[in-house]
C-alpha cells in the first residue's frame, strides 16, 4: 500500500505563496501520476494540478497561471507551488497518487494522502 504525506499547507495572507509536498512511500515505480486535489466542507473534490511519470502537467482551469506543478522522482515527491493565493483557494489540499493497472479488467488504483490546510486570509 502506497503511503502519501503532504506538507507545507498553513495560513498565508492573499497574494502570498506556499509550497506543498508530497513524498509517497515505496519505489519509483509504486505510482504512475500525481496531483493534488482540493476540497472545501460541503463541497466537490477539484483537480488542482496534476502530472504524469512522462512530465506532462495538467492544471484546473482556476488555478492555472498561478500554481505549478513539478517533481521529483528520485525523492518520491511532487511538489505545489502556489503564488498569488486567494481567499478562495482556501481548502484542504490532498495529495493524490495513481497507479495504472494497465489492466483493461480492473480500475486504476488511487491513493490519497491525509490532506493539509491551505487558509488564505484576506
Amino acid at each position: 500500500q502506497v503511503q502519501l504525506v503532504e506538507s507545507g499547507g498553513g495560513l498565508v495572507q492573499a497574494g502570498g505563496s506556499l509550497r506543498l509536498s508530497c513524498a509517497h512511500s515505496g519505489s519509483s515505480r509504486s505510482v504512475d501520476d500525481m496531483g493534488w486535489f482540493r476540497q472545501v466542507p460541503g463541497g466537490q473534490r477539484e483537480l488542482v494540478a496534476s502530472i504524469s511519470r512522462g512530465g506532462s502537467t495538467n492544471y484546473g482551469f482556476f488555478v492555472k497561471g498561478r500554481f505549478t506543478i513539478s517533481r521529483d522522482a528520485a525523492k518520491n515527491t511532487v511538489y505545489l507551488q502556489m503564488d498569488s493565493l486567494m481567499p478562495e483557494d482556501t481548502a484542504v489540499y490532498y495529495c493524490h497518487a495513481r497507479r495504472r493497472t494497465r489492466i483493461v479488467e480492473q480500475s486504476d488504483v488511487d491513493y490519497w494522502g491525509q490532506g493539509t490546510q491551505v487558509t488564505v486570509s484576506s
